[in-house]
């Protein structure tokens, strides 16, 4: 197997400049930096990865947890943050934390131990004073989808509430005033604060919110059509639904054609996301558009900008939804 010994003498330069070429150091000349690459590749040399990471303390990886793997959510916002990072030479090193305090834990404790760079985490169930003394360590931490006051500058987040407003304003602007909402869970803040969105346009419109057409789903498919059964079996009366995410709003919609509804004719639904299979449900899913794609490659910038050196990159750490009015909701008839 070659050594950088062997590089360095047939490239004819010291070992201190075969270090800068694989370390990409832009202090090396295009001549110079060629030669070295010629003899690496006339020798097979492979350098070592581990051994280039304990020499300069930069492994060239960036770590990121996500609650999930499955689901549209987080493949557009592991590709988002993929991509800015591959684009840039980073690599990335993903796992879940199925929203469990010991398991978002356990993955974080991994990552750190791969010697990150940095890590990136959309973590739902540890406490902001945990993310508060993680944040003190060596490994810098950048948070998705939440916002803690204190690590405000490390932070990408979505107004929800702004964003569960705006759901529930679209229903309310269409003439509906009976209307049922399937939340997700509530220790999730991203769930809690676009209930407090609906609760709120609710109040602005004169409209009590009525705790009978509240149901807490899980955010996968079938909260949602478990969320529409327990309203219709209950016999209560509803011209509307809102969902808390899309995926539940698929669900929803799929249980009420199985039983006979006339979409929208006969229940308007409205969901939250617009995740990519939303404009293909039938009909197509009236949501609110949460760039999780985007937002994924502002958290890579962030990363670049901090922990790379890239001070060029303009950094938006705060996203507004919009609502993508489609077929699934419809003025109420009467």
């Amino acid at each position: 197997m070659a050594t950088i010994y062997q590089v360095s003498e047939l490239a004819g330069v010291s070992l201190a400049t075969v270090s800068r070429v694989m370390n990409k150091n832009t202090r090396v000349s295009d001549k110079t930096k060629q030669k070295v690459l010629d003899a690496m590749a006339q020798l097979g040399y492979k350098p070592n990865s581990i051994a280039q990471s304990l020499a300069s303390n930069c492994t060239n990886s960036v770590g990121i947890l996500v609650s999930e793997l499955h689901g549209p959510f987080f493949a557009q916002m592991m590709a988002g943050i993929e991509s800015e990072l591959r684009a840039a030479g980073k690599h990335v090193i993903i796992t879940t934390g199925h929203s469990e305090e010991d398991k978002e834990q356990e993955g974080i404790e991994f990552l750190i131990s791969r010697r990150c760079d940095a890590i990136i985490l959309h973590v739902e169930a540890v406490s902001d004073d945990y993310l508060i003394k993680l944040s003190q360590g060596s490994t810098p931490v950048y948070l998705m989808s939440r916002y803690v006051e204190q690590l405000k500058d490390n932070c990408i987040s979505l107004d929800n509430q702004l964003g569960g407003y705006l759901a529930t304003k679209s229903i309310l602007n269409q003439g509906h005033t009976q209307i049922a909402y399937i939340a997700g869970p509530q220790f999730k803040a991203d769930a809690f604060n676009r209930l407090e969105g609906h609760k709120q346009a609710l109040t602005e419109a004169g409209v009590k919110f009525d705790s009978t057409l509240y149901y807490i789903g899980d955010f996968n498919e079938t909260g949602g059509s478990k969320g529409l059964k327990h309203f219709i079996d209950e016999k209560l009366s509803f011209t509307a639904l809102v969902c808390a995410n899309d995926e539940m709003a698929s669900g929803a919609m799929k249980y009420a054609r199985e039983h006979g509804y006339n979409l929208p004719i006969d229940l308007s639904i409205v969901g939250f996301d617009n995740v990519i299979f939303a404009n293909y449900l039938y009909p197509t899913l009236t949501t609110i558009d949460n760039p999780v794609g985007k937002m994924g490659e502002m958290a890579a910038k962030l990363v670049l900008k901090d922990v790379y050196q890239n001070k060029n990159l303009v950094i938006n750490r705060f996203f507004e939804p919009t609502l993508m009015q489609r077929d699934s909701s419809a003025p109420l008839i009467k």
